[in-house]
């Protein structure tokens, strides 16, 4: 795979703002530059208010800058259609966020298919096999008739990972993935997460206030005053 095929996803001077025309009109990132590849695993910090919650909004395509680009998988997508959008969202980006949103009346098994179910119905033989498999990825293969409310937080979460791995996305996005769960089971989960990224070539990025999660990350987005202060590979 070349260089310029590994970048997932690219942000060209990119702003956000609120509130457009109005006396109370805020920009709330100002003009960011940045790439993430297939080999990041990334960590996103900052303080509460630098404008993370809204760029990770805008880097899953669930908001839209008020100006500058964002590339995913080299396609620009400001001028995209909503339904462009949300395909593209869709096959190349999964996410994973503190509070699961597992579906309570589906099992762990329906719960995973989700994604699929939502763009093709019914589910055929080989989407039921490659849910499966991703739960025993995760470590719950004894689990896919189990409702949420049958499982732990962390097992919950594990599912979670399946779901957004369903579609093979390039990026995942990690939205305080740690936030609810104690110690021992938040650091099974960091682990769970490289080994998505070692064996399924997908880049992660992580939006965390545990200092001990963004240390262990190979690469640090530090974000101030919706600026990237810094951004540090180790």
């Amino acid at each position: 795979m070349s260089e310029q095929s590994r970048e997932v996803l690219r942000l060209e001077n990119l702003r956000k703002s609120y509130n457009i025309g109005q006396p109370n009109e805020i920009e709330v990132l100002h003009g960011i530059d940045l790439t993430i590849e297939r080999q990041d695993f990334a960590a996103l910090i900052g303080p509460s208010g630098s404008g993370k919650s809204t760029l990770l909004n805008i880097l899953g395509l669930l908001d839209q800058p008020t100006s500058g680009e964002l590339y995913l998988l080299g396609q620009a997508t400001s001028k995209m259609h909503d339904t462009e959008r949300t395909a593209l969202r869709g096959s190349s980006i999964g996410f994973v966020f503190q509070f699961h949103h597992l579906i309570q009346a589906f099992t762990a098994l329906n719960n995973v298919l989700m994604p699929l179910m939502l763009n093709h119905g019914k589910p055929n033989a080989q989407a039921l096999d490659r849910a499966k498999e991703l739960l025993a990825a995760v470590g719950l293969e004894k689990f896919t008739d189990r409702k949420p409310n049958e499982l732990s937080g962390g097992q919950q979460q594990r599912v979670a990972i399946a779901r957004a791995l369903m579609t093979e996305p390039a990026l995942l996005l990690a939205d305080e993935p740690t936030g609810n769960l104690d110690t021992q089971t938040a650091a099974e989960m960091f682990e769970l997460f490289r080994k998505v990224h070692r064996e399924r070539d997908c880049a992660v990025l992580l939006v965390t206030h545990d200092p001990r999660l963004s240390e262990t990350c190979d690469r640090t987005i530090q974000l101030v005053d919706g600026q990237i202060q810094s951004d540090q590979r180790k």
